[in-house]
């Protein structure tokens, strides 16, 4: 006998918990002990005399274990029962829910253990005193079990028990998410000029697992630098930075920090850049609208934007002195009665605090018209005044090909007409001799009808017709 009253063949197989609670670690054994004893009254009075709730919870299941069959302590396991259960995943402060199922079962005892091997279930019972534990199905081939308000210590090897002949076991790994909190981007510097380099900090903390950071400048894809450091209390802080260089383009294009965590979607941190430029020139001809000729007035105006905005325009001649009745006001040249002496290139230039940029046009001036100028409704547009000179004038195509045809269909009217003259008027040749030959019976005779005969040979002619 031991402390408890019990053979110690019973009390081998027991374990009490600190909430009195006893749990059977192996059912076949206890009922071979349990038959093994003199008689039911023998059982009932070691429970009786037994110490603490270790003697009352016994003595149940000893008297339950009493009217088992004979020879249940030899039970065989069933051919093809099988114990199974499934890892869960779930994000802290949700529900986790393990299933142990049974296939084939012979109405063996299905429990459910947790990390510590305390009973959560027995059964249908629940021994263990956390009500986060609630039973959700109950069968011959199922115990299922839901668990609320997970928190990282209820992470761990949950333990399916099937109690037959040895016991089974299945292990279902219980893991606990938690999602980042909100990530946090930094800049090394809030404004950057164009073709410098910036650098960008995002920072994801009290994950797990650790997330991983992604980085987007508007479509493109950047590749950053992680790094991951795990806290006392299993938590992960990571850290992602990246270094690029910008372009003027870049100005108020979103950089993105990109959060990647199994327990939340769509999280991400987003700056915008901004990028300071230097100015971008370009003159344009207000007046006149093609040719600049002497007696004309010129109108140019200077288009110039950069960040921060110009904050200086200045006109000038290259290698000369601007005429000197030029007249600038702000961002516009204005010269009237031009003459060829104003010849040259003219140029804007124009300043921020990143830089200076410059855009130039050349002036050149040509006589004055002679006659009135034909309007054109296509005036030329050009930073070169000289542009348009000697241009070829536009040909109509349909006109020449008009004349050419017909000058062909006259020509070959003409060829037709003289072919069928010369074949009306084709001639008949005859010689003095032969007159007279048609009415002659033969050769002498028309020889001899032959008008004035061989005696007048040398009056012979001859006729064409």
């Amino acid at each position: 006998m031991t402390s408890t009253g019990f053979p110690p063949a019973i009390t081998a197989h027991c374990v009490c918990w600190i909430d009195q609670v006893c749990t059977v670690r192996n059912w076949t054994q206890v009922s071979a002990a349990v038959s093994s004893a003199a008689s039911l009254k023998q059982v009932s009075n070691m429970a009786i005399t037994g110490s603490g709730s270790l003697a009352v919870s016994l003595s149940v299941f000893v008297i339950s274990a009493a009217f088992l069959p004979k020879g249940a302590a030899e039970t065989v396991t069933v051919e093809g029962q099988n114990l199974a259960t499934d890892n869960v995943s779930v994000i802290e402060g949700e529900m986790a829910t393990i299933s142990c199922r049974v296939k084939n079962n012979d109405d063996s005892v299905i429990q459910l253990l947790n990390p510590n091997r305390q009973t959560i279930y027995f059964k249908d019972v629940r021994p263990l005193k956390d009500s986060r534990f609630q039973l959700v199905n109950f069968s011959d081939n199922e115990l299922r079990v839901s668990l609320s308000n997970v928190s990282l210590s209820d992470e761990g090897r949950y333990v399916c028990q099937l109690y037959t002949d040895p016991p089974q076991e299945a292990y279902a790994d219980i893991t606990v998410l938690v999602p980042p909190g909100s990530p946090i981007i930094e800049s090394r510097e809030d404004v950057v000029s164009e073709g410098n380099e910036t650098e960008l900090t995002c920072t994801a903390m009290g994950s797990k697992p650790a997330a991983s950071i992604r980085w987007m400048k508007g479509e493109e894809e950047l590749t950053g630098e992680m790094a991951v450091e795990e806290t006392y209390d299993r938590m992960f802080t990571v850290t992602s930075r990246v270094k690029f260089s910008v372009t003027k383009e870049d100005d108020g294009v979103p950089v993105d920090c990109i959060i990647d965590h199994p327990a939340v979607k769509d999280l991400l941190a987003q700056r915008h850049l901004e990028v300071l430029y230097k100015p971008e020139v370009k003159i344009v001809v207000t007046y006149p609208e093609g040719l600049t000729r002497e007696g004309d007035n010129l109108d140019l105006t200077c288009i110039a934007e950069g960040k921060p905005h110009p904050h200086q325009i200045n006109w000038l001649r290259v290698d000369e002195d601007v005429p000197p009745h030029a007249v600038v006001t702000g961002s516009d040249l204005y010269i009237e009665n031009l003459n060829k002496s104003y010849n040259g290139t003219y140029r804007c230039v124009a300043s921020n605090a990143v830089g200076e940029a410059y855009d130039d046009y050349i002036l050149y001036v040509y006589d004055a018209p002679t006659t009135i100028p034909t309007p054109t409704t296509n005036p030329v547009n050009t930073q070169d005044s000289r542009a348009g000179e000697g241009a070829p004038q536009k040909i109509d195509h349909a006109v020449i090909g008009g004349v050419v045809a017909v000058v062909m269909f006259a020509i070959l009217c003409a060829l037709i007409v003289l072919g069928r003259y010369f074949a009306r008027h084709k001639g008949t040749y005859f010689t003095h001799e032969a007159k007279g030959a048609d009415d002659a019976a033969d050769a002498d005779t028309a020889i001899i009808n032959a008008e004035g005969g061989h005696n007048n040979t040398d009056e012979k002619k001859e006729y064409y017709i």
